[in-house]
């Protein structure tokens, strides 16, 4: 089991100086809007991946004024101590402790303290574009595969040289076959690895939705979600080929894992167009709760679980199972925000369980 005992905030987002101490295995954070609620499950998710969830600036992360933030944080896993510190100096550079023992690539750190958060903008992997539906695929892979990550890091680095490249044919009118060529065969293989990875992570992932989403929902809703690749069909290695007259005519790579996605379906029907406000995040609970059963099943032990503001827009019955699983049938660590105090004291009682709360 993973569980966090303690953590410090300092100059981070709306926090001047704050420690916290946890000392249940549930723990819901209650306060008005604006209180700094989000940017505490923000601060500890900070501490597992080593950036915020809700943004890629970091100066965002520091208070207002500040020059920089430093975050400390106090961990148990399968009975070991890990002590993780963040000291953001204002700079483009950011130090990262384990330990004492300063990281030299961020990515080390990793899927070490494996994380699942739910928060309001998620019901975008729903609704949204594609993109944010690779992340989510992405952000669970990198947690339980550091080839993954790396795989992935590289296939990025190369696709950004190759649409480079396309650019300056356009600008010049003088493409260099050769050097398109090289790109290629660069890309090819990160490119079949982090494809192969996300195909055989989807046929883990559906039957566990379809089971969380029975559960949480409890009817007898048929939701399928598929794996949507062009990979499925051609090789990668094919695919930049057929699309070169059309990559150069757009100056852009048209073709592989950076344009898969996964699609939704209820009852046979697209999901985003027919379901409900309830069925959305019924759906997108049972997705992240598929996301931490993997995580746990791939790890041997429960991974971190934050809850940010998730009473809303749920009736009471899908509310009372979906905190059925996270607070009784799971053994891992949670913590959930929510404005009412009453509610998270109503929640608790009603599944008679122990829990801490904490007044912002």
């Amino acid at each position: 089991m993973l569980q966090l005992s303690k953590i410090s905030l300092t100059l981070f987002k709306n926090y001047d100086f704050k420690t916290f101490d946890f000392n249940s295995r549930i723990i819901g954070i209650c306060g008005l809007n604006g209180m700094g609620k989000t940017n505490l499950l923000d601060a500890i998710y900070y501490c597992c991946f080593t950036k915020s969830y809700f943004t890629t600036t970091d100066q965002l992360n520091i208070s207002f004024g500040k020059e920089g933030f430093r975050l400390e944080a106090l961990f148990t896993k399968t009975g070991e101590p890990l002590k993780v510190v963040c000291i953001n100096r204002g700079t483009s550079k950011k130090e990262f402790y384990l330990n004492e023992v300063p990281y030299e690539k961020m990515s080390k750190h990793i899927g070490l303290l494996p994380t699942v958060m739910i928060a309001p903008d998620d019901i975008e992997i729903i609704t949204g574009g594609s993109e944010g539906r690779r992340k989510l695929m992405d952000a669970i892979l990198c947690q339980l595969d550091a080839q993954y990550l790396q795989q992935l890091m590289i296939y990025n680095k190369v696709l950004l040289q190759r649409n480079s490249l396309l650019k300056q044919f356009a600008e010049n009118g003088k493409p260099d076959e050769a050097l398109l060529q090289v790109l290629n065969e660069q890309l090819t293989a990160p490119g079949n690895y982090v494809f192969e990875k996300r195909k055989s992570f989807t046929l883990q992932l559906v039957p566990l939705v379809q089971d969380f989403y029975k559960q949480i929902a409890e009817n007898d809703e048929i939701v399928r979600i598929s794996y949507e690749s062009k990979m499925l069909q051609n090789s990668l290695a094919d695919l930049l080929h057929k699309n070169r007259e059309r990559d150069a005519y757009l100056q852009r790579t048209n073709a592989g894992p950076h344009k898969d996605d996964l699609s939704f379906e209820l009852n046979g029907q697209p999901f985003k167009a027919i379901a409900s406000q309830g069925q959305r995040k019924s759906l997108l609970f049972a997705i992240k709760l598929a996301e931490y059963e993997i995580m746990k099943l791939s790890k041997g032990f429960a991974p971190l679980l934050l809850l940010d503001d998730v009473f809303e827009k749920l009736d009471e019955n899908r509310m009372k199972n979906l905190l059925s699983w996270v607070c009784i049938k799971n053994d891992g660590h949670v913590f959930i925000t929510d404005t009412h105090k009453e509610r998270l004291e109503w929640a608790f009682k009603q599944l008679d369980v122990q829990g801490q709360i904490i007044e912002l």
